[in-house]
């Protein structure tokens, strides 16, 4: 079996996943992937809090149990390259929940040793502003799938694993090759760019979360708590299929525990690859304004503590 790392957790594997860190083999892992015989009914879905059992039309079936093990039943003749983001997409993100994790549909940067966040639909330019961050200097690290440990004091972002997907003329705008980036698959007009340096292996704090949005000019706007929670919600990963009461319940105190502890701004941008670096400098500029309203609450704090 091959072994790998992501999330912060140690995988062995019977698919090859080039996309993963390469970990030295050992007897125990965090998470097992395994190729063996699964039977289910085409209306049958299996929908409990330690177990999903899932038909995907065209790739095999799939089981989740427990948090730990995912065992695929794929299709004759399928493809590996097909399954592969179907494992580290949907599947993997209803394990991560499994394991008590609110995952988004986000990715993140790093910015003075804190996790920076997008969140949104697909195509609405999260891995471009990532990988356009990550071409500036700034590390990467999650893409598509964010998964979060809700902490005492500040949410955790776990670390996904070094590869953003882009589409070809994002690719370009960012200073990439085209051509020289391989699919994500043969069924897939995106591309994959690996990263071999500016990836963060640790789990960060997150600081600040964007939800993007689009408009006539690049803007930012605070969300009001329930603005917020429902922006959450609608990009949650998975919310639809583990639509069990105590995967609801969990996900709903995550989602409010989340907006307790995390800025959440309504981030509109002009739909323009080109005003990409200027989008940037806004994102900068905030973040440096949230530092001083931190630095100046911290510094009233201790005024009042010195003269009390």
């Amino acid at each position: 079996m091959y072994n790998y790392k992501a999330y912060n957790l140690s995988i062995k594997s019977d698919f090859y996943f080039p996309e993963l860190l390469d970990i030295e083999n050992s007897a125990s892992s965090d998470i097992e992937i395994r190729i063996s015989f699964l039977s289910i009914s085409n209306s049958e879905i299996d929908n409990h809090p330690t177990s999903f059992l899932g038909k995907v039309d065209g790739a095999g079936l799939f089981l989740i149990r427990n948090g730990n093990e995912i065992i695929v039943d794929p299709e004759p003749g399928v493809e590996e390259a097909l399954i592969r983001p179907l494992l580290l997409g949907p599947i993997m993100c209803i394990l991560l929940r499994q394991r008590g994790m609110l995952v988004l549909h986000g990715s993140s940067v790093v910015i003075g040793d804190e996790a920076i966040a997008f969140i949104g639909h697909s195509g609405w330019g999260k891995s471009t502003l990532a990988d356009s961050f990550h071409a500036k200097g700034y590390p990467l690290l999650t893409d598509d799938v964010m998964a979060l440990r809700m902490d005492r004091t500040q949410p955790i972002v776990f670390p996904s694993f070094p590869q953003v997907k882009l589409w070809p003329d994002a690719a370009k705008s960012i200073g990439h090759d085209p051509s020289q980036l391989p699919f994500l698959n043969s069924q897939s007009e995106k591309l994959a760019h690996k990263l071999t340096n500016g990836f963060v292996r640790d789990a960060l704090p997150l600081k600040r979360l964007y939800v993007l949005g689009v408009g006539t000019h690049h803007e930012i706007i605070s969300l009001q708590p329930q603005q917020a929670f429902v922006e959450l919600v609608r990009h949650s990963r998975t919310i639809t299929l583990l639509n069990d009461s105590l995967f609801l319940g969990n996900h709903l105190q995550h989602c409010t525990k989340l907006i307790e502890q995390v800025p959440i701004a309504l981030l509109n941008r002009c739909k323009s690859l080109a005003a990409i670096p200027e989008l940037i400098e806004l994102i900068e500029n905030d973040i440096a304004t949230l530092n001083s309203q931190i630095w100046e609450n911290q510094r009233n704090d201790s005024y009042s503590l010195c003269s009390a």
